[in-house]
């Protein structure tokens, strides 16, 4: 199971968490999956321009405006989740007065 203590502050229980990495079979609600199909698309897996399928999928769910406003959201996500992995970041295990890894 994910243990994110960010995922936690961010209004997820451990039991929507839990369903993270099989959420297509999971009891989440369909906007969250539509949402979820998104991130990973976005993520390049598959790479390329979004399916008709999984934009009629996000259209079911969400306005054009906000299926950009998530893409933009899951891509500055993106982003700052491969940086932090670039520099050995673990944001979750911080403690106050520890240096950070550009740090000598």
């Amino acid at each position: 199971m994910v243990k994110s203590a960010s995922l936690v502050r961010s209004g997820l229980t451990n039991e929507m968490i839990s369903q993270l990495s099989d959420y297509e079979s999971s009891d989440l609600s369909e906007a969250w999956k539509a949402a979820l199909a998104f991130s990973e698309h976005l993520s390049g897996s598959p790479k390329g321009p979004i399916p008709n399928e999984l934009h009629a999928r996000l259209r079911e769910n969400f306005s054009e405006v906000q299926i950009l406003r998530l893409g933009a959201l899951l891509a500055v996500g993106s982003g700052w989740q491969r940086m932090i992995e670039a520099f050995g970041i673990r944001p979750d295990h911080y403690e106050d007065g520890q240096s950070g890894p550009w740090d000598e």
